[in-house]
């Protein structure tokens, strides 16, 4: 009996200290999540002196647009995400018309009866002719499988007027005075 009783507890002892094996991997720590990040430059069109800077940032299924942009008259104007992003054209018609993936109807971010998801809307320019917009969505992503997000291979227009978010298709903003191509 007594052996009995020394043998099961070596068993009991042997399954507590069972070795590694070469094989196994043991997770310890838990992956950062991925950070895309697309910085791109705002170049002037239609004879103006708008220029700037357009980060993206994607994170945890968000991206951020931060835009900080000059050259601009006083006042408000619009910013959209366009088709393509070939800015060659001097009036930057070659990004085509809005990016609308879903086949909405123009109008501002978020309205119920549809929006481009190129629909940023507009911001103001300072007195100095400066600006910065920030955007952030869900509904956007850098370089991912899903064509009705991924904003790789579009470009980004700032318009000369200010969009009123009902013309279609394309809000009557006025001329394209800066363009940047969103490319990975």
């Amino acid at each position: 009996m007594m052996i009995t009783a020394l043998s099961l507890a070596a068993c009991k002892d042997a399954k507590k200290e069972a070795p590694v094996m070469e094989n196994e991997t043991v997770e310890t720590e838990m992956e950062a999540p991925e950070t895309k990040e697309l910085n791109i430059t705002l170049n002037p069109k239609s004879d103006s002196k708008v220029a700037g800077n357009v980060i993206f940032t994607e994170e945890d299924g968000e991206v951020k647009m931060h835009a900080m942009i000059s050259g601009l008259t006083p006042g408000e104007h619009a910013i959209h995400i366009h088709e393509k992003s070939d800015c060659s054209a001097p009036d930057g018609t070659s990004t085509g018309g809005h990016w609308n993936p879903t086949n909405q109807p123009h109008g501002k971010w978020g309205a119920e009866a549809g929006y481009h998801k190129g629909d940023i809307g507009n911001f103001t320019a300072d007195a100095e002719g400066n600006a910065m917009v920030m955007f952030n969505t869900d509904e956007w992503c850098i370089g991912c499988d899903d064509e009705s997000k991924n904003i790789v291979g579009k470009g980004v227009i700032v318009h000369a007027g200010v969009d009123d978010y009902t013309t279609q298709p394309t809000g009557d903003a006025g001329g394209r005075i800066s363009c940047a191509g969103i490319i990975e």
